[in-house]
Formats: structure tokens, sequence, C-alpha cells
């Protein structure tokens, strides 16, 4: 097995350019963690009425994150916590800019599913 460090700098959107950086590194499947700061984010949430149907919520501040995830067939999925002066929240991570830190990912592929 292989683990790959990626950063993602300042002003920074981190799916795109995680998914970027994947994709540049050939890594088709692997397993993801993730470590740092963000400016803003949007994550989802089921709704309780409807598990099919995601409950998008935007926050603007600054965010400790932390998360895991998984790349499937080269694709990035990301689930994240995140802890701000006044809040606590998860769930899946739509998108995310970081501020004045980073944001640190380590991917380890794995191989081809059974």
């Amino acid at each position: 097995m292989t683990t790959h460090s990626f950063t993602v700098g300042k002003d920074q959107e981190v799916l795109a350019t995680l998914q970027a950086a994947v994709a540049g590194a050939g890594i088709r499947r692997g397993s993801v963690t993730l470590i740092g700061a963000v400016q803003s984010a949007a994550v989802s949430v089921m709704r309780k009425s409807d598990e099919l149907d995601d409950l998008v919520r935007d926050y603007h501040q600054p965010l400790e994150l932390s998360g895991t995830g998984e790349v499937v067939e080269g694709r990035l999925h990301l689930h994240a916590t995140l802890y701000g002066e006044d809040l606590t929240v998860g769930g899946h991570l739509h998108r995310a800019v970081v501020g004045a830190f980073f944001v640190n990912a380590y991917v380890t592929e794995v191989g081809p599913a059974p």
C-alpha cells in the first residue's frame, strides 16, 4: 500500500483541489484522512423525514476540520466534522475553502474491490 500526502493551501477549494490531486496521482481506490482548517464550508446530513433528501447547510467562519473518506473509481467522497467558536457540525462535505491555514489529506491506495 502507498500513502500519498496532499496539501490544500490558502484560498483553495478542498474538494476540487484534492480531486485533481487524486486524478493526477492515478489513484482509483483508497481511504482518505483529513486535518486542517477552513474559512467556509457546506456540509449535508440526511433529513429525518427522508434519508434520500440531503439538507445542505453553509458555514462562514473559521472552522477546524477533521475528516475521513474514500476514493472509489477515481472519485473522492468525504465526510467531515467542523469545529467553530460556537458550533460543531458534521456530515457529507460538499465544499470548503481554506482561509489562513491549510488542509492536509493523506490518501492510502487500496487494491481493487473483491
